[in-house]
């Protein structure tokens, strides 16, 4: 008797654990509050605090998003990051979607640009004496991305992925002076980013700690072409981003590490590829009331 109870109590936790986290929108709400005048303060791992502050609403073709401010403006799209960077959201059937197409498409061109400009350095410190100067590398960089990241999808379950983001990039390298036919080699990138929530925990930061956090986790599968083909060439970086979502707070926890996705494919030691790491808590916040929205607007 006892080991048919456990086994129908496994039964259900297991249905349990399957079942939808997230039904609708006023649940899709919950996970990420957007009443005006609401506002979060993180820090990361140097001190440098991050404030975002919700300041209006647009409509974008029918559809209602929320506007979002950011103290200090970020002056570089290379600090960039759609995960925790958005500058307009909605909450639609499908899910929270960020609008964040044109943002994106900057920081990965100056992403790859500054990975270009790691691997020119290299280049010349490795280079004879006298030698830096005979040889150098040109370069462009052609980017797109999807208009909208997908932070959370409507109807998620455990372990169950979507489509968080895709994004494109073309690299074409040209020796200077010319070396060869052809001169040109390009890269293309084709960067496919999947979200999954993997569980839930309660997370403590410096603003307190907060109990039942989905925390998701979004994983890139990058791949690539070459033209003219190359025999030697290890696999594209990748990044792994984890959101811890607080009920009726929102994100209180961003940690993310992202290799270098151009340099990670030369199989040389003499240009070691990095990884970035980056943590964001959150220091304090507000969450407006909807009345105290609706009176501000009167």
């Amino acid at each position: 008797m006892l080991k048919k109870f456990r086994t129908v109590f496994t039964l259900l936790l297991v249905f349990g654990l399957s079942a939808a986290l997230i039904g609708d929108e006023s649940e899709m709400t919950q996970y990420f509050p957007g009443t005006l005048g609401s506002y979060w303060v993180y820090v990361d791992q140097d001190g440098n605090e991050l404030t975002r502050r919700v300041i209006e609403s647009e409509e974008i073709a029918g559809e209602t998003y929320h506007v979002f401010d950011y103290e200090p403006a970020l002056g570089n799209s290379i600090d960039y990051d759609y995960h925790i960077h958005p500058d307009l959201y909605r909450v639609g059937e499908e899910g929270i979607a960020f609008l964040v197409g044109k943002e994106a498409k900057k920081a990965l061109q100056a992403r790859f640009v500054k990975e270009m400009g790691t691997l020119l350095k290299t280049m010349k410190e490795a280079a004879p004496p006298g030698a830096e100067a005979g040889f150098n590398l040109l370069y462009e960089v052609e980017a797109e991305a999807r208009e909208q990241f997908y932070m959370l999808s409507t109807f998620t379950t455990i372990n169950q992925k979507w489509d968080a983001m895709q994004m494109k990039a073309k690299l074409t390298i040209t020796p200077d002076p010319p070396q060869g036919d052809p001169d040109d080699i390009a890269f293309d990138f084709t960067i496919n980013e999947k979200g999954k929530v993997i569980g839930m925990e309660n997370i403590e930061t410096p603003a307190g700690t907060f109990e039942n956090c989905l925390k998701i986790e979004y994983r890139t599968e990058t791949t690539m072409t070459v033209f003219p083909p190359e025999e030697e060439m290890e696999p594209p970086g990748e990044s792994v981003t984890t959101l811890w979502l607080a009920p009726n707070v929102g994100i209180v926890k961003y940690h993310q590490e992202a290799e270098d996705i151009f340099l990670k494919v030369i199989p040389d030691p003499e240009f070691p590829s990095s990884t970035t790491v980056k943590t964001l808590e959150l220091k304090k916040y507000e969450i407006k009331s909807v009345d105290s929205e609706a009176d501000g607007s009167d």
